[in-house]
């Protein structure tokens, strides 16, 4: 059996599949179906200062393998995250992270403030480039400039491993991942949603409430590897791999194209138990290749 061992930063990861945020609750939604114990990371839905009711309804469509979704981050804030949800969640024997989202500057500090106070959440997502919100998410995500001013005033307020999450709907994400390395990220994770929409022909209107929303599914994945793989060139800090990713060989194409971690998004909607058998797929895939460690593979493709 090969070391599945992984660290981000200081967080140190039994293996290297998380959950993405938005699409594994808070993790105990899940635990009917596999032992969540056995995640190396989960990253619960995504968390704003002050509660937020998301977007009209619909704000689901599918679409040709994949989905589209404008849910708006809706939830209830941190203030109710860590009365009503940390108490439920902090023994959970994995790393538990909470993925922060904000329409100002001031907004995702004060959130990875009180986060901070959390002994059993060792990290944050920082979300710069969710495409469902009007102010603040992808507006922070879309110039290195605006990158780097929220990761460095979240940097100054939070001690402990920041990832920040990048958008792909920018003409060059290498240049937004070298900021957010510069201004203190401990690690970058892509690619968030692209930019979509869905027409319903016959009612002649959009299908999605807000018109556009944000892509998931297979069908993303071809550029979320390119994207992964062009960072992973560009900066020195551990990248962690999203975006279409369905089953243990999409995990392991991340990991070849640089990933040091990978997060397992839309799948868990089509298949609840799909992060376990991504693990177990890694651990084959290394046994039957001969290697000793999953670290021996990252950024291992040979051009």
């Amino acid at each position: 059996m090969a070391d599945l061992s992984v660290n981000i930063g200081e967080l140190q990861m039994k293996n290297p599949v998380m959950t993405a945020s938005g699409t594994f609750g808070y993790g105990e939604e899940f635990a009917d179906f596999i032992d969540i114990t056995r995640i190396g990371g989960i990253i619960v839905k995504g968390t704003t200062l002050h509660k937020r009711e998301g977007n009209p309804y619909p704000r689901m469509a599918e679409t040709p393998s994949g989905m589209l979704n404008a849910v708006g981050l809706q939830n209830k804030g941190v203030h109710y995250f860590v009365e009503h949800i940390y108490p439920r969640i902090k023994d959970i024997q994995t790393n538990m992270i909470v993925n922060v989202s904000g329409s100002a500057i001031e907004d995702y500090v004060k959130t990875a403030e009180i986060i901070n106070e959390l002994d059993k959440i060792p990290a944050i997502e920082l979300n710069i480039s969710c495409p469902n919100v009007k102010q603040g998410g992808m507006a922070f995500g879309v110039t290195a400039k605006g990158a780097a001013e929220v990761v460095k005033a979240v940097r100054s307020a939070y001690k402990k491993t920041l990832i920040v999450k990048l958008s792909p709907n920018v003409t060059d994400i290498t240049e937004i991942a070298r900021a957010a390395e510069e201004s203190g990220a401990d690690s970058v994770s892509l690619i968030n949603t692209l930019l979509g929409m869905a027409v319903d022909a016959e009612r002649r209107r959009p299908i999605l409430s807000t018109v556009t929303g944000g892509m998931s599914g297979a069908a993303v994945k071809p550029i979320a590897l390119r994207m992964v793989w062009q960072v992973a060139k560009s900066v020195n800090i551990p990248v962690i791999g999203l975006g279409g990713i369905m089953d243990w060989k999409d995990a392991v194409e991340f990991m070849l194209a640089g990933a040091s971690a990978i997060q397992i998004g839309t799948a868990n909607f089509i298949d609840p138990t799909v992060t376990v058998k991504v693990s177990d797929g890694i651990n084959n895939y290394l046994d039957r290749h001969g290697y000793k460690s999953v670290t021996d593979i990252i950024g291992a493709l040979e051009i």
